[in-house]
């Protein structure tokens, strides 16, 4: 079929008017997806000042059975922050223990603390991870040096080391979710706070747990350096987490888990156990299961006590 000269001349006008446009709307920007705001932190702002010069030390205490992401993960924190305008790291990091016997944390992991409580560098940082019971050089050595610490922080069950100096006393703190209801029942003058990623008051800081670590630590950096430069040691470490901002993130876990016939939980810690195999106890014609013969024993010293401390606990 042949198209006439006058057909021609009509497709090639309307080809000239709708080039133009086919490229305005290639070369258009596309809005990507707006990414919500993380929520205000409710948490204390007080920034924090460094010194002009010397960098930040930052005692980690450890002991036996430390949990190797408590204090590791804070301490990779503070050692990736960069301070463009400062020529040496801003924070100056060492481990601190009673002596300077070699240490087994969780998994294995063996380290030799660089100081004992007797010759440590006088902190402005303080990190305390999960790990054994203190002892009451331990714990003095915390009250002590925490009268000139900007902050002292505990990570995880962590909170069981600070809160036995009793600077907790009197405050609001939060720990392990599988915690809650063992440091209610043992700190009765301390507020307990469910989903809370952490809990600042004054110089005294808690952390939730495991991960909840690197959230306080990132927090710390911001309050001595700024929101920039946290958020720049985040995106260098490639952490993406954002309960650093939001002191209220760990909402996931404000209420408890439920125990029930068909998925029993440890009365103590909360995490699922193995009704055949699992040590019980029988309190008030209720049967109680858990994770070890330790919670066990933990529960039968004062069942009633136990079973109405994880009630006190309030939502954050």
């Amino acid at each position: 079929m042949k198209t006439s000269s006058n057909s021609k001349q009509a497709i090639l006008t309307l080809l000239a008017l709708l080039i133009p446009v086919a490229i305005f709307i290639a070369a258009a920007p596309v809005d990507s997806p707006k990414q919500p705001e993380p929520k205000k932190s409710s948490a204390q702002t007080d920034s924090l000042k460094p010194p002009d010069k010397d960098p930040i030390p930052v005692a980690f205490l450890i002991s036996d059975r430390a949990v190797v992401i408590d204090f590791c993960g804070p301490w990779e924190v503070f050692q990736d922050t960069n301070v463009p305008s400062r020529q040496d790291a801003p924070f100056r990091l060492y481990t601190v223990a009673e002596t300077t016997k070699p240490i087994r944390t969780s998994g294995g992991m063996q380290i030799v603390p660089d100081y004992t409580i007797a010759n440590a560098p006088v902190p402005r940082v303080i990190v305390i991870p999960a790990q054994s019971e203190p002892s009451p050089a331990v714990l003095d050595w915390i009250r002590k040096s925490s009268k000139t610490t900007d902050v002292t922080m505990s990570v995880c069950t962590g909170a069981f080391v600070l809160a036995k100096t009793g600077l907790l006393d009197g405050k609001s703190a939060t720990t392990f979710h599988g915690a809650f209801g063992r440091f209610a029942m043992t700190f009765p003058n301390i507020a307990l706070k469910r989903g809370a990623r952490f809990v600042e008051n004054g110089n005294l800081a808690t952390a939730g747990g495991l991960s909840s670590g690197i959230d306080l630590a990132l927090r710390v950096v911001e309050r001595y350096y700024g929101r920039e430069v946290a958020e720049k040691t985040a995106y260098n470490m490639e952490y993406q987490g954002q309960g650093w901002m939001n002191a209220d993130s760990n909402q996931l876990y404000a209420t408890a888990l439920v125990s029930t016939a068909e998925h029993p939980l440890c009365a103590v810690c909360g995490m699922d156990v193995d009704p055949k195999i699992a040590p019980k106890s029988n309190f008030k014609n209720q049967t109680y299961y858990f994770c070890s013969e330790d919670d066990k024993k933990t529960f039968d010293t004062d069942p009633g006590k136990f079973v109405s401390a994880d009630s006190k606990v309030t939502a954050k």
